[in-house]
């Protein structure tokens, strides 16, 4: 919409969707009261071309080609997590990253790492029973990607911890796996976030 007024002066105001735009009937005071208002629409245009069309694209190490995981050492006594964080990783650098995951002969690089805790803490407890509401699934791993053919380490990460939460007492009760499963996916998400070359 846009609407007409006059000020006390006689001069002709406009307003067009929130803007207040001076039009005075002669003189150079239209110059210096545009002024202020070109150089801000210029701001926000740099602005907007700036943001606009630009993602930031992850980086990662370009003389790689392949990638060996090796099977997830685990130092813990919950069985079978090594497993399935092992194919979790696997899946993660297929999916985020340009490497392709082979075995490791003939490999590029390979990756190694060990489950190093495994821990569960009761956040809340459900009134009347007592049983546990809101649990959090901790895990900790250290893991290493090394050059096959220098030797040299790429990354390295020790004790890096990963929580996930779930709920064996809501309405909808969540069983102990599903906060495993949750923890492993996060841990994998992070080891392949390591492996970003500005990281």
């Amino acid at each position: 919409m846009k609407a007409t007024l006059r000020d006390t002066r006689g001069r002709t105001r406009l307003r067009f969707r929130g803007l207040d735009r001076s039009r005075p009937r002669c003189g150079s005071h239209g110059s210096r009261s545009v002024a202020p208002l070109r150089g801000a629409i210029g701001l926000v245009s740099v602005m907007l071309i700036s943001g606009c069309g630009y993602r930031h694209q992850p980086i990662f190490p370009e003389d790689v080609g392949t990638v060996a995981v090796e099977a997830f050492d685990n130092r813990v006594y919950y069985r079978g997590v090594e497993f399935y964080l092992t194919e979790a990783v696997k899946k993660q650098i297929e999916v985020r990253t340009p490497y392709k995951v082979t075995r490791i002969e003939g490999a590029d690089t390979v990756l190694t790492g060990e489950i190093v805790r495994i821990a569960q803490s009761t956040l809340s407890r459900r009134r009347g029973t007592g049983l546990p509401q809101d649990v959090e699934y901790r895990v900790v791993v250290n893991f290493e990607w090394k050059d096959l053919r220098s030797g040299d380490i790429i990354r390295q990460r020790r004790g890096m911890e990963v929580v996930a939460p779930y709920g064996p007492a809501r309405q909808i009760g969540e069983p102990q796996t599903m906060g495993q499963h949750r923890a492993v996916q996060r841990v994998a998400e992070r080891v392949v976030s390591v492996m970003m070359a500005d990281m």
